[in-house]
């Protein structure tokens, strides 16, 4: 039995959305036992990125006007979004784009008595915002056991829909945000 095995995502929490007309922005809150400078590293560095984002990245993110090609893992063709770091101020704000669209993301670490307070603010479209959300609470936690020394091993794109509790925690965070569940949703394993 490995970590993957243990690990079961815990409730929908720490995510909200701020909706303005058709724009919605995903954002996201956890507190991690771990310094905003070791939460930074995880944040940019390509090696560990490989452990617990949804993307790969040829460089780092950590100094604002690189070029860096995001690669979305799991997709089901390649995507490769190239983007500009356009704000690293270590270790407080990141800000990049990513996806299709060039979705904005912004990255807040805050001091928190020793650990840290990440927030993730992501603009996405409606009708994602809930597996949006659900993704992104499954690579968080992911992101809490590799900087605890427990990892689980990253779990994005359509694997993550195959993992235990995924389709409560899709549910969950689509009642919270008042959207319907997509109609293939109805099609997941049940957990």
């Amino acid at each position: 039995m490995n970590n993957r095995d243990l690990y079961t995502p815990g409730p929908a929490n720490g995510a909200r959305v701020i909706k303005d007309g058709e724009n919605w922005t995903l954002v996201l809150v956890r507190e991690l036992r771990h310094s905003p400078e070791k939460v930074w590293q995880a944040l940019t560095d390509p090696a560990q990125l490989r452990e617990w984002a949804p993307f790969d990245a040829d460089g780092t993110l950590a100094t604002a006007g690189n070029t860096v090609k995001l690669t979305t893992v799991g997709a089901p063709q390649p995507h490769v979004t190239e983007t500009i770091v356009k704000r690293a101020d270590a270790p407080r704000v990141l800000e990049y784009t990513w996806g299709g669209a060039g979705n904005p993301m912004r990255w807040e670490l805050e001091d928190l008595n020793g650990g840290t307070r990440l927030t993730l603010w992501t603009s996405i479209d409606r009708r994602y915002v809930a597996m949006g959300a659900a993704g992104w609470h499954v690579c968080f936690d992911t992101l809490g056991h590799l900087l605890d020394g427990t990892p689980v091993g990253r779990t994005v794109g359509p694997e993550v829909m195959k993992f235990n509790g995924w389709q409560r925690l899709l549910a969950e965070y689509a009642k919270q945000f008042g959207v319907e569940l997509p109609s293939w949703a109805a099609d997941l394993p049940k957990s």
